[in-house]
């Protein structure tokens, strides 16, 4: 008999999300270019749209913790906005219910994707999002979990785990078996806005999905 588990209770750490899933890190520099070359250049614009949303964000947090859903609405819909993901040619979902079997077939790790962006049935970004109070790395592995349900692993799936403070993105692929790998940790504590390196990033993934497709 199949034994069902939620995937935002049973899968808290990278450990088990290996066991389940068959996953491993991968060691290899070029597997990740998307976070580390070929970045575009924001214009003033953006740039000052990205200071406001740093600006605005933080000045809510100073009054206390924030939800996912103010998270979601202070800054990670904005960035997916400005990033050009929310533009017609992707298809636009959140709250998606998914299902995954364990490597053993005896386990079916359930949950909902916050937001989840696809592109002709490819996957290209699933933002799990946490509120202020959780670390930002609990999202990673329910990220995590939840790209291993994308129906085309062959092709790559990104991820953005945040809790606002905090942004890392995760690229999965399968090829012999399912490798992923993390970007830095982009924090909006730093004197420098890292919300720059976070939009050129959604926009060059947004960009190289639409490109390969």
């Amino acid at each position: 008999m199949i034994q069902t588990f939620a995937i935002s209770q049973a899968i808290g750490s990278l450990a088990i999300v290996e066991e389940k899933f068959g996953l491993v890190e991968s060691s290899n520099q070029q597997f990740c270019t998307e976070w580390l070359q070929n970045l575009l250049e924001l214009n003033d614009a953006q740039k000052q749209a990205l200071d406001h949303l740093k600006q605005r964000f933080l000045s809510h947090r100073k009054r206390g913790e924030l939800s996912e859903g103010a998270v979601d609405r202070l800054l990670v819909s904005p960035l997916l906005d400005l990033a050009g993901l929310y533009e017609p040619r992707f298809a636009i979902d959140t709250e998606v219910p998914v299902e995954v079997l364990a490597e053993d077939d005896k386990e079916l790790y359930r949950g909902r994707i916050d937001v989840l962006v696809i592109e002709k049935q490819f996957w290209v970004l699933v933002v799990e999002e946490k509120n202020t109070r959780v670390s930002m790395e609990t999202a990673l592995p329910q990220a995590l979990a939840y790209m291993t349900t994308s129906p085309n692993l062959e092709k790559p799936v990104f991820g953005l785990a945040t809790n606002g403070y905090n942004f890392s993105f995760i690229k999965l692929q399968k090829r012999n078996q399912g490798e992923y790998a993390f970007s830095d940790s982009f924090s909006l504590i730093s004197r420098q806005n890292k919300l720059y390196e976070v939009l050129q990033i959604l926009k060059h993934i947004g960009n190289l999905i639409v490109v390969n497709s």
